[in-house]
């Protein structure tokens, strides 16, 4: 890695560990993934196979394509390493399992999340899906930004292009 790569990233990692739970070299969306598109999810290393179901549905529920991006192996790996997330996502998890979440349709299911989204957005979080709702967006957000679905496919960023001017923004 050239000098110039090396100091970017550090100047990069002082940001992302002042806002982040881990290491800057940890952030899974900086790695490179050989999943090519909507390939089968990793298996998880914290969540069992059936939470990891729960968690990629709502995930996707969240952002469309979060799936695509890797979000949940995401959410896997930073929930595995933070406690107190740990236990936010194990009752929200214990809630979905006794709503019947995972054997819902997709409209049900949607139905479920969306009071508890609207508390979220306005700022109520009091309750378990509540608190469990804003990590979990939180950390699909996350997730899905900082991946090349997110960031390059969805948003178009580049990287280190140098352009001769800036693209005007046009209202759609």
């Amino acid at each position: 890695m050239s000098e110039r790569r090396s100091t970017l990233k550090i100047i990069g990692s002082i940001g992302a560990t002042c806002a982040f739970p881990f290491a800057a070299d940890e952030l899974y969306a900086q790695h490179e993934h050989t999943h090519g598109g909507v390939a089968k999810l990793p298996e998880p290393s914290h969540f069992s196979k059936d939470d990891f179901a729960l968690v990629a549905a709502v995930a996707e529920h969240i952002i469309p394509g979060a799936g695509a991006a890797q979000v949940p192996a995401f959410i896997d790996f930073v929930v595995g390493r933070n406690k107190a997330q740990q236990k936010i996502f194990a009752d929200g998890l214990a809630w979905l399992r006794k709503a019947g979440f995972g054997s819902m349709a997709a409209g049900a299911q949607l139905a479920l999340l969306r009071p508890v989204c609207e508390a979220v957005d306005r700022k109520q979080v009091k309750s378990t899906p509540e608190k469990f709702f804003r990590a979990a967006k939180s950390l699909t957000s996350d997730g899905f930004w900082t991946s090349k679905p997110g960031m390059a496919d969805t948003l178009g960023y580049k990287g280190a292009a140098m352009l001769a001017s800036y693209p005007v923004c046009r209202e759609h």
